[in-house]
């Protein structure tokens, strides 16, 4: 568990709030469903819990996008909120507990105030910045970190995220102190070696704030599409100090004293490696700058990679989330990517590796485990659970190998964030099971129909279906639906309640699924898949 959690008080996570100018890619989709899955292992534990995602609507980047289009920037975030980006977080099984719109008063009231407290203790002066400046990132960068264009962009220098030419900005703005804050800082990282995960991304902004920090320019004069400094309504304030702070005004900050209390700050912001810097270095110096708690920790996820891209619009590798559900289905989409990909590393994509995981690892090893299991318990037992009355060493070893899945597991995914490796600590155990029905072979042991043989088969088949009913509960923040499907076909809702109601310590509770429910052969959990779709 992070630092900055406490059996009193929620567990908060956030993602990133998402630039409104186009329509979520599988990039976006990454990174929530890894917050979505970590915030139900959570609800797993039996802990409360706050998932806070939504979108970032201001900055001279939706202006553009907005006037390229014909409409208001308001305008063209509300289309954008409700035509694409809450339905596919609908789609997608995310629970979200609030989904915060920094054009909401809510917000932008709040942020006025932050910033207006920042200015009245001194944090912020006026002053003169000339530079380069990227208008998809939102970020003046430093002449080192530009790149030289090729072809079309010849002579010309380039943002090396989005591999555009930088304009280079001059205008009066007000300024952050940042640049005092560099020692706090390097000495916060040094007490809290778990704030910036992976290391290699700690590593990177150790060095980057070593090297010196500059002071922040946090407002705008050349635009005029954002939250009006309060103190100057010439400027509207930096649209990534306006972003960071949503983290803040959702959790009641200035508003909600009680709610604040218990939630803030958060216990972890998941974010690409891309904005980290903004999430690392600023977002903590402000909240220094405050006297406010940091955050628990902030993890870093790796870039989606096509043909060795990153994926985004810019370079035509985006792909519609959508593209992949119709075809592999909500859950399996939801697994995929956090099972192929460890979490904080870049990770490829391709559709055959989809596939070939989807057939070997869902339809073949879980999907056709569930299915051999009701069909035999309804064969042997008409559809009734038997009691185990001569468990062995092999069963000692299934209930040895369930209790070694859920002890990694909760470690893999709840404390360290190790979806990957989480998962695969689940799919051992399914593994294991199958192993343990093959050397068993109740299909033999069913011929022999003295009451030792009607015993063992019993045996050998509740110790399947019971390890089917604990991996339904492990397996229920990564595919939720699936494990709702396999929980009612063995059975356990009627005996045991609903999944939702069912917690770690539960799943690792061997002989809880009760002699006598009712298993029923359901749909197949993960269908033959069609031939791929064609363009």
């Amino acid at each position: 568990m992070s630092s900055s959690s406490s059996s009193s008080s929620s567990y908060y996570v956030t993602t990133p709030i998402y630039y409104v100018n186009d329509a979520p890619h599988l990039g976006h989709a990454y990174t929530t469903v890894a917050g979505d899955v970590l915030t139900r292992w959570h609800r797993l534990r039996g802990e409360r819990v706050w998932y806070l995602t939504g979108t970032d609507e201001h900055g001279q980047k939706i202006m553009r996008t907005a006037e390229a289009n014909g409409v208001t920037p308001q305008q063209w975030a509300d289309k954008l909120v409700t035509e694409a980006w809450q339905p596919l977080w609908d789609h997608l099984e995310i629970g979200y507990d609030d989904f915060i719109r920094t054009t909401q008063k809510r917000h932008t009231d709040r942020v006025q105030e932050f910033v207006q407290d920042l200015y009245d203790k001194g944090e912020v002066y006026k002053g003169g910045y000339e530079g380069p400046y990227c208008v998809g990132c939102e970020e003046y960068k430093l002449p080192s970190e530009l790149i030289d264009g090729e072809g079309e962009y010849a002579g010309q220098k380039l943002c090396p995220i989005h591999r555009k030419p930088v304009e280079i900005l001059k205008e009066e703005n007000y300024f952050f102190r940042l640049s005092e804050y560099g020692d706090r800082l390097l000495a916060h990282y040094e007490a809290n070696p778990g704030f910036i995960q992976p290391e290699s991304a700690r590593n990177e902004v150790v060095n980057f704030v070593r090297r010196g920090l500059q002071d922040l320019s946090i407002s705008r004069s050349t635009f005029d599409w954002g939250i009006p400094v309060p103190w100057d309504h010439q400027h509207v304030i930096y649209v990534w100090v306006d972003a960071l702070l949503n983290y803040a005004t959702a959790a009641g900050y200035n508003e909600n004293r009680e709610k604040f209390a218990d939630t803030f700050p958060a216990d972890v912001h998941l974010v690409g490696k891309d904005i980290l810097r903004f999430h690392a270095v600023i977002w903590p110096a402000m909240l220094m700058a405050q006297g406010l708690p940091l955050p628990g920790r902030i993890a870093a996820n790796g870039w989606l990679m096509v043909g060795g891209e990153k994926m985004s619009k810019s370079n035509l590798t985006g792909i519609k989330p959508q593209d992949l559900t119709a075809h592999f289905g909500v859950d399996a989409y939801r697994w995929y990517f956090l099972r192929a990909i460890a979490f904080g590393q870049d990770g490829s994509f391709s559709w055959e590796d989809f596939s070939a995981r989807y057939t070997s690892e869902l339809a073949n090893d879980y999907g056709n485990l569930a299915s051999r299991v009701a069909a035999m318990v309804g064969k042997y037992f008409g559809g009734t659970l038997p009691a185990a009355t001569a468990d062995g060493e092999a069963e000692a070893a299934v209930h040895a190998g369930l209790a070694r899945a859920v002890a990694e597991a909760d470690r893999r995914i709840g404390d360290e964030l190790d979806f990957q490796g989480g998962i695969l600590a689940v799919f051992d155990f399914v593994r294991q099971v199958n192993g343990y029905l093959t050397e068993q072979e109740p299909w033999k042991v069913a011929k022999d129909e003295s009451e030792a043989g009607r015993a063992r088969l019993a045996t050998v088949l509740y110790t399947a279906a019971e390890s089917l009913r604990a991996v339904a509960v492990l397996l229920s923040p990564v595919m939720p639906e699936t494990s709702r499907t396999l929980w009612d076909s063995l059975g356990a809702e009627a005996s045991l309640g609903p999944l939702a109601e069912q917690r770690i310590q539960d799943a690792g509770r061997w002989g809880t699924l009760p002699a006598g429910s009712t298993v029923t052969k359901g749909a197949v959990l993960f269908p033959r898949l069609e031939e791929k779709p064609t363009a």
